[in-house]
């Protein structure tokens, strides 16, 4: 199911606001509390709950628009599991990424038995709409019955140690759970680690609009207000950073005498 473009209506900040906010919270170890002090610090003023529905309303949305945007996955894929705890109850989180370390999909469920296996392995070819080539799984047995049963044409390779990718994928959600302090649910596990997969990757943040940039003092210097059209006639002195100033004042032709008239 994809889910449908977030609407900004009623939406008091616009939409370069509420797009950042939601890239510090999944792309950083953050709180609510900390995305709403660093947005402060940007002089746009926006409370912790307001964040909060931002990322539960548009972050799943944003994730998938951001995978679509990326080039199409390879086809050598590695799937593993991990143990996870969430309020005292055992849950393990399965996760499958390819050969260049992007996360095709994620799954929390109870057990890792055979019907678990097929459940997650069908997800990402749903998702995909294609058999990976080299399926990478370690020896549990539910792993190869799983691959039987939905990809006999893949050449699955059953081995631990070639399923390093998938391990390493899991320390950011290893890293992301200890900043939270855990999970409250495994409903809101699944919500976040599927918007955490495809938002995280992406480096760079969306430009804060320049109506929300906080004025410096060097930006309140008479100086600073000239253009650079202006700036050639100034005379050589102190510049704005108090640094000499090179640029030579410009001289100007003496006014010409005529002679009077007769």
């Amino acid at each position: 199911m994809v889910n449908p473009t977030p609407s900004y209506k009623g939406h008091r900040h616009p939409v370069e606001v509420v797009s950042h906010c939601v890239w510090l919270y999944f792309r950083f170890p953050l709180g609510y509390r900390e995305g709403e002090e660093l947005m402060l610090r940007r002089g746009v003023t926006v409370s912790c709950g307001t964040v909060r529905r931002w990322c539960a309303k548009s972050g799943q949305a944003y994730a998938d628009g951001l995978r679509r945007r990326r080039p199409r996955p390879g086809d050598t894929w590695h799937l593993d599991e991990v143990l996870i705890e969430i309020n005292g109850v055992r849950r393990y989180l399965w996760r499958a990424v390819d050969q260049d370390g992007n996360v095709l999909d994620v799954l929390v469920q109870p057990r890792r038995d055979t019907k678990a296996a097929k459940r997650f392995m069908a997800k990402p070819m749903q998702k995909q709409r294609r058999v990976p080539r080299v399926p990478v799984t370690d020896r549990l047995r539910s792993r190869g019955a799983a691959h039987r049963k939905l990809m006999p044409s893949a050449e699955h390779h059953p081995h631990k140690g070639l399923n390093n990718r998938a391990e390493n994928s899991h320390q950011p959600t290893r890293q992301r759970e200890r900043a939270m302090k855990g999970f409250l649910s495994a409903g809101a596990a699944q919500r976040f680690l599927s918007a955490f997969g495809g938002i995280s990757p992406t480096l760079p943040s969306p430009a804060a609009p320049p109506h929300h940039r906080r004025a410096s003092p060097r930006d309140d210097h008479p100086l600073h207000r000239l253009g650079p059209r202006h700036r050639e006639h100034l005379p050589t002195g102190r510049g704005l950073n108090g640094h000499r100033n090179h640029t030579p004042a410009r001289l100007e032709a003496p006014p010409t005498s005529h002679p009077p008239s007769m």
